[in-house]
């Protein structure tokens, strides 16, 4: 258990302190310069080929677009994102430009991109909760998605906001703490056949 404690105090503040609350406040709009700073840090994410297949369509709160893009989640989410500051679809190209065959690294880059996002949304203060829960039909439908660009995650950004303003279920998964697997749950030292 103290190993476990010492390793995680060695951690990165930014790794050690991001978590995913539901909690935003509506309050705290993000300027344009946060907004492209976020995108610029998923710009430098690594990527096969360095084809960087990722594709973000993205509305601040108040603009017609955020509706849009409101309406694309499951209720589950709707009920909570809408008090974000910022809302992010993100897709990946999945095939190659270079020669037009499939890209089966397309959605592992883009997830490595969304997150070099998230990390730098830590560095400025920010939170982002990802979301798997959202119709990507009506988000190809409603964003004219190219038949090559496949909708992935969307991304809720802002301000954390007062704990309180949710509703009792949500209030209860609002917390820091995270539980994670044992390392020896997810790693595994291979020394060869011999291993076995």
């Amino acid at each position: 258990m103290c190993e476990h404690l010492q390793r995680k105090e060695q951690l990165h503040p930014l790794l050690r302190q991001r978590w995913s609350p539901r909690s935003f406040d509506p309050t705290l709009p993000l300027s344009p310069q946060q907004i492209e700073l976020l995108f610029e840090a998923a710009r430098w994410a690594p990527s096969s080929y360095n084809e960087q297949p990722w594709r973000y369509w993205y509305a601040a709160r108040g603009e017609s677009g955020f509706t849009d893009l409101l309406d694309l989640l499951v209720p589950a989410n709707h009920a909570w994102a809408y008090r974000a500051s910022l809302l992010i679809l993100s897709a990946a190209q999945t095939h190659f430009k270079h020669n037009g065959k499939p890209n089966k690294h397309a959605w592992y880059d883009t997830g490595q991109a969304n997150f070099a996002l998230t990390v730098q949304a830590a560095a400025m203060g920010l939170h982002v909760h990802q979301m798997g829960g959202f119709s990507s039909e009506r988000a190809c439908q409603r964003l004219q998605l190219p038949p090559q660009v496949v909708p992935v995650v969307m991304i809720a950004v802002g301000y954390k906001g007062d704990p309180q303003i949710l509703d009792v279920e949500l209030r209860k998964l609002e917390t820091p703490q995270k539980t994670r697997l044992p390392l020896e749950a997810i790693v595994t030292h291979w020394q060869g056949e011999k291993s076995l």
